[in-house]
């Protein structure tokens, strides 16, 4: 049960940073059609009313919140269901398992690539907001860059979700075999 619990666990991580791939992918198409017709009204008409040289996309701003929210529901989820593994010591290294050196591994990894594709979609979205706070921030590719790494966190944190489950199924044998008569009550 627990087996299949994990993999059910395992694709829906895949399947929302998909989608948040997704949108952030729609999001790009989005800012860049707004900034194709952008041009061509500045060709028909030579003034700027805003003060800001570009016209920010209501729809790249809608998917970019959206991809932004999925991704953070994504990894929240993962990283309270697969626990907080840990290695604090060099002792505690050399005693760790095959699979708890990799779901520590994939934890800092899955970390890095939220950090990234987070604060890139952020970025693009700030770009995309109606303030001309974020008139001058650069947007070009922010949101493929996103998406890009929300594909790739979906990869690393289902990879840290299955092997921090099975660090935890380690340890829970261990307990076992090291207090035989807590399993003969059982």
């Amino acid at each position: 049960m627990e087996s299949e619990l994990g993999f059910l666990v395992s694709v829906m991580i895949i399947c929302a940073d998909i989608t948040a791939a997704v949108l952030g992918i729609e999001a790009e198409i989005a800012q860049s059609k707004q900034h194709h017709h952008h041009q061509q009204q500045q060709h028909s008409r030579h003034q700027d009313h805003h003060g800001c040289q570009k016209t920010p996309s209501s729809g790249a701003f809608a998917e970019g919140i959206a991809a932004m929210v999925l991704l953070l529901i994504v990894h929240v989820t993962a990283n309270v269901l697969g626990g907080c593994t840990y290695i604090r010591t060099n002792q505690d290294f050399k005693r760790a398992t095959a699979n708890k050196i990799l779901a520590v591994a994939f934890l800092v990894l899955s970390w890095i690539f939220f950090v990234v594709s987070y604060s890139t979609l952020m970025l693009g979205t700030l770009a995309n907001s109606r303030s001309n706070r974020f008139c001058s921030l650069p947007s070009r590719w922010l949101f493929l860059i996103g998406s890009i790494f929300c594909l790739g966190h979906g990869l690393v944190t289902s990879a840290y979700y299955v092997s921090a489950i099975a660090t935890k199924k380690e340890d829970k044998e261990n307990v076992q075999q090291q207090n035989p008569a807590n399993t003969s009550r059982a």
